[in-house]
């Protein structure tokens, strides 16, 4: 598989989508959470009882308008491969995108990815929908190689700062694409596709470029 240009959160707007497709990256990526039974394309998260939504400095009321997975799925027109980040604890925001891609008749392969490994399961039950696994610290890592040996995991997400050259191969070894994340910068894209990541998770449109200039 050649090097995949992935667009970290540009699903989550419909300009994000637009910028994404122009640019001509693999794969957009978005968040998905579950809100009141609405699946919602945003990285902001509940804050329970109270009356606004919120990540990490950024408020926003509860009633400020979200886009859909509904919404963002029947937008595309450019027949984009999407990545489904699913956020939340539990297996609902699964079971929810599995009726959700399995009624709306979308059989384009979809990614489904998460650091919820049973919620992942809930949609990867679908013939259309690959699993993507995600690892964010050294205990999620070890957890992986058990899930990956029994071959029906597409591909492993893992944080930079778990990898090198000796893990990646291992892994590939497995799932047929190993994605980093975040490489906002060239330098780290450079040491990433040296130890042999085949998946670039950016912010950046420098850095997406780049890689979508690599790959053709």
């Amino acid at each position: 598989m050649s090097l995949l240009a992935i667009a970290h959160r540009a699903g989550n707007s419909l300009t994000g989508l637009h910028e994404a497709n122009r640019l001509g990256v693999d794969v957009i990526e978005c968040d998905i959470h579950r809100h009141r039974n609405r699946l919602e394309a945003t990285h902001l998260k509940s804050a329970g009882p109270f009356p606004f939504l919120w990540d990490r400095w950024e408020l926003v009321p509860v009633t400020a308008p979200r886009l859909g997975l509904r919404e963002l799925l029947e937008a595309d027109r450019h027949g984009t491969t999407f990545m489904l980040d699913l956020k939340g604890i539990g297996t609902g925001v699964g079971a929810a995108v599995a009726r959700l891609l399995g009624t709306r008749g979308h059989r384009r392969p979809v990614l489904v990815c998460g650091r919820n490994w049973r919620a992942v399961e809930e949609v990867a039950v679908l013939e259309h929908v690959q699993p993507v696994l995600s690892a964010r610290n050294a205990r999620e890592l070890g957890g992986l190689w058990e899930k990956v040996g029994g071959g029906r995991i597409h591909g492993v997400s893992v944080h930079n700062s778990l990898l090198d050259g000796a893990v990646v191969a291992k892994l590939r070894r497995h799932v047929e694409v190993v994605m980093t994340w975040p490489i906002n910068d060239l330098t780290m894209l450079d040491l990433m596709v040296d130890i042999g990541v085949n998946g670039i998770i950016s912010d950046e449109l420098e850095v997406l470029a780049e890689v979508v200039r690599r790959r053709d």
